[in-house]
């Protein structure tokens, strides 16, 4: 099977304007490349963002919303699929069958096939990148054997700053993409050549 990872980067006229706000006020700073005066004004009327005290609520509540705006978005895309936040499939369990793994989104196909989805959007550099890339080889092991995928959602400063925890996820991926419509619309792609 053909792996997909694409990075295509936010567009004008992309789902952009329907993030939600706290999650679109984060993703300008590409925008600001090249704009010296504007970008450093920027950094520091967000400090406060990328503080340790405040990091750790602030990441949750991110990562939930990307989440919910990933699960949404393919709900609107597939809509004869089921999709369930912080799921699970069945027969998949990293505990010998004593409790089956969670999964931020678990994609069932009209044909009972599964595709894990883990979703993660960063601020700031922190442990859920590390957590999300120590768990990627044994989760994708237990899938495949079972006839099932997994496909990551990554943005996010935070994300891309962990270049080793990010090359460990790709390479235990079958599909990878950045917090865009035109990604997102690859994984709805994948979804239906899987769900198939």
């Amino acid at each position: 099977m053909q792996k997909v990872v694409q990075f295509t980067g936010s567009r004008p006229g992309t789902c952009r304007e329907q993030l939600p706000e706290v999650l679109r006020e984060r993703c300008i700073l590409g925008g600001l490349l090249g704009r010296k005066q504007e970008l450093e004004e920027f950094v520091r009327q967000r400090y406060i963002w990328v503080s340790r005290i405040t990091g750790g609520a602030t990441s949750n509540r991110l990562g939930q919303l990307a989440q919910q705006y990933v699960r949404e978005f393919l709900l609107q895309a597939l809509p004869d699929w089921t999709f369930i936040s912080n799921g699970s499939i069945p027969g998949i369990s990293h505990n010998e069958q004593r409790t089956e793994t969670s999964f931020d989104i678990v994609a069932q196909s009209p044909k009972n096939q599964y595709v894990a989805i883990e979703v993660s959007f960063q601020v700031t550099t922190n442990s859920v990148i590390e957590r999300k890339a120590g768990q990627a080889e044994a989760r994708a092991t237990l899938l495949r054997h079972a006839g099932h995928h997994i496909a990551y959602v990554l943005d996010g400063a935070g994300n891309f700053e962990r270049v080793s925890a990010m090359k460990t996820i790709c390479d235990n991926s079958d599909c990878t993409v950045v917090l865009t419509e035109g990604d997102l619309n690859i994984l709805a792609d994948f979804l239906k050549q899987m769900g198939q």
